[in-house]
């Protein structure tokens, strides 16, 4: 048998340039194919391609929420940084529950899920978990004025949790490796929030996030926390499969938001949200809600077809001046649901300020002139909080807010900036040096907050939640165009 060449053998006839033509040849096609070969080009980011990053969310006040002044809650504020640092337009809607996130993800709509989501082995068919980005206490709450439990009494109350719940899923930890005999219900996540359940007296106890009872307890104020449980739950984005890129740029941002200090401000609730309403106002805010509203909302709605007001915000300004009341009066002569003066009434050819549809009317166009006197420059919301501020304590003590503003370095056209000094029209020191003199400018500052809160109430009470719809179609969407070169 003859034997072949081995490896050494070819060398040495290579080395000695005893080899055929035909072995040249190949050794030199293949030495050209070697030289010119380059890896295939790597596809482009689909979402750098599309130039648009989509994120599905859930409506809620800690995630998402359109309101009078825009879109809000945190994963939208979260979002929004994330795609203006990578120059990308940001499309974000929201959907009902969690299987509709994953099924967003998995259809490929969404390139990232973020609603205060905890990941599990339900997330992990669909996406892939990014850093943890925030870790949020567990409260167990129960109805105000029973006998506060302490933790020492987990394993012997029946609580109320969400169903396939991150609080459930911790509850189960618990049962394993501390408390056998720990037991709850779990209820349907599309009934009743836990909260609500406590409120009502349909239960005793509910384990939810600190994050949703710092919100839920404007709208349950019979609700009062117990105690915390002994984990907190991880927060973080999930990101589709499909996109490594995408999910080395969601951790790069939020490790360097961190360390910067940006990621805390990011999750620090603006001021209106951190402002709390005392328990009565509160109390007596829910029961107006049920008792009066209905009768006045269809005109509240009416007024803001009128003028282009959010109905919401006028219902909120009217809670504030006359607790929907059409017979109200105060100390300075103004009456009805809207309490307007008598000269206003006039210049709006109001016949009768106790009549709630005029009054409601009648109001929404003064607000309505007042905020178009606003500089056209300022930008929303503090033209709104600005106008409302006006609205009760007059324009042109309002410009001397502002020039006051302007006067100790600070912007005229910022609420809070303005609001710092409202106070001071009430100070000879500074009152004198102005064009319109004194004013209560305590007042309109409190009037703002009040209303500023009232408006919240209404926004979350009359959220609703929309099922699932293909992105760029969905009607409670918002858009956001990339930043400008």
């Amino acid at each position: 048998m003859r034997r072949l060449p081995t490896m050494d053998s070819f060398y040495r006839f290579y080395k000695g340039r005893q080899v055929t033509r035909c072995v040249m040849a190949t050794v030199a096609l293949m030495a050209l194919v070697a030289a010119s070969y380059s890896p295939p080009p790597r596809s482009v980011n689909p979402v750098q391609r599309r130039g648009e990053l989509r994120v599905v969310t859930l409506e809620g006040p800690t995630t998402y929420t359109k309101g009078t002044r825009g879109t809000e809650g945190l994963e939208f504020r979260l979002a929004q940084e994330f795609a203006r640092q990578q120059g990308l337009d940001l499309y974000v809607y929201p959907v009902a529950s969690p299987a509709l996130m994953r099924a967003e993800l998995a259809a490929g709509r969404a390139d990232i899920a973020a609603g205060q989501l905890t990941a599990d082995y339900s997330w992990s068919r669909v996406g892939d978990a990014a850093a943890v980005y925030d870790r949020v206490a567990q409260l167990v709450v129960y109805h105000r004025g029973e006998e506060q439990p302490n933790i020492e009494d987990l394993a012997s109350l029946h609580l109320l949790v969400t169903a396939g719940s991150p609080q459930e899923e911790m509850l189960r930890r618990l049962k394993i490796r501390l408390l056998p005999t720990l037991c709850w219900t779990a209820v349907s996540p599309f009934g009743l929030d836990p909260l609500q359940d406590i409120q009502n007296g349909a239960g005793d106890y509910a384990v939810v996030d600190a994050n949703e009872y710092a919100y839920g307890q404007h709208l349950y104020p019979d609700v009062v926390p117990a105690f915390s449980l002994p984990e907190t739950r991880p927060v973080q984005w999930i990101v589709r499969h499909t996109d490594p890129d995408l999910y080395a740029a969601v951790n790069r941002f939020f490790e360097t938001s961190r360390q910067s200090g940006l990621l805390g401000a990011l999750l620090t609730p603006p001021p209106q949200d951190r402002r709390v309403l005392a328990y009565e106002d509160t109390r007596q805010f829910h029961e107006d809600l049920a008792a009066r509203l209905p009768q006045y909302r269809a005109w509240f709605e009416e007024a803001s077809l009128e003028t282009g007001v959010d109905w919401r915000l006028l219902a909120a300004i009217g809670y504030q001046e006359s607790k929907w009341d059409p017979e109200a009066q105060s100390p300075n002569g103004a009456s009805g649901v809207m309490m307007l003066t008598s000269n206003t009434a006039d210049s709006l050819g109001v016949e009768d300020r106790a009549d709630a549809h005029e009054s409601i009317l009648a109001g929404a166009r003064y607000f309505q002139e007042v905020r178009e006197k606003m500089p056209a420059h300022i930008p929303e919301p503090d033209r709104t909080w600005l106008a409302i501020a006006a609205y009760n304590v007059g324009y042109g003590h309002l410009e001397d807010a502002r020039r006051l503003a302007q006067m100790r370095g600070k912007n005229p056209d910022s609420w809070q900036d303005v609001r710092e000094q409202l106070p001071l029209l009430a100070d000879e020191t500074w009152y004198e040096r102005l064009k319109h003199g004194f004013a209560r400018g305590a007042e309109p500052a409190q009037f703002v907050d009040r209303i500023q809160r009232f408006l919240k109430l209404l926004e979350w009470q009359s959220a609703t939640v929309r099922q699932a719809q293909p992105a760029l179609s969905h009607p409670d969407a918002t858009w956001v165009a990339r930043p400008a070169a």
